[in-house]
């Protein structure tokens, strides 16, 4: 076989592959005005892992990371959880707190946190009551093996930066399902507030 056809079909396999994977991500959606940086982080209410009300005016105050991940059952949400544990220790000595908003039951999202020893927060949106609200909802997100157990819609993986006032200094909305910022990231904008 000559080199021209081993290009041309290492060119076709790549096509093919993004193809896929912009159907499997669908389309990304803009930043939501209300979450674009310099914006209050909205007023939102969820459930900590005690079954308590929390609200998205608690986290003022302190500094604060949130990201917004799909479950136990993605697979890159569950890598962003184990690459943000190398830098947990220097988040929290920043005085900022570490939160992530779930759809997922709390019990298999907080079994994640004890595999890595460390000590998030999480928060259940289960009904997608303040994703919609927020407009982050990724329509037939979840695969079909995970649509029965999980139901079709879930949360577009985002991640926020917050200061001490609530204001957002940080958003990213994933390019694809399998594309998180890296921990650096967040953490430069945490050190320069």
């Amino acid at each position: 076989m000559s080199i021209v056809w081993i290009v041309a079909i290492a060119a076709l396999v790549l096509v093919a592959a993004y193809v896929v994977m912009r159907k499997m991500s669908g389309p990304r959606p803009r930043t939501p005005a209300v979450l674009r940086p310099g914006q209050r982080l909205p007023a939102f209410a969820a459930l900590d892992e005690q079954g308590n009300t929390v609200h998205s005016s608690d986290l003022r105050g302190a500094p604060a990371v949130i990201l917004f991940v799909r479950g136990t059952w993605c697979p890159f949400c569950t890598k962003q959880v184990e690459n943000l544990t190398q830098y947990y220790k220097e988040i929290v000595e920043l005085g900022a707190k570490l939160i992530f908003i779930t759809p997922k039951p709390l019990e298999t999202t907080r079994r994640v946190a004890d595999i890595f020893e460390v000590e998030f927060d999480f928060w259940l949106d289960e009904s997608l009551a303040i994703t919609r609200e927020l407009g982050l909802l990724h329509v037939a997100g979840v695969p079909g093996e995970h649509s029965k157990e999980h139901g079709e819609d879930t949360v577009w993986p985002t991640s926020l930066v917050t200061d001490v006032d609530g204001v957002i200094r940080y958003s990213s909305l994933s390019r694809f399902i399998f594309d998180r910022p890296n921990p650096e990231r967040l953490l430069k904008v945490l050190r320069n507030l």
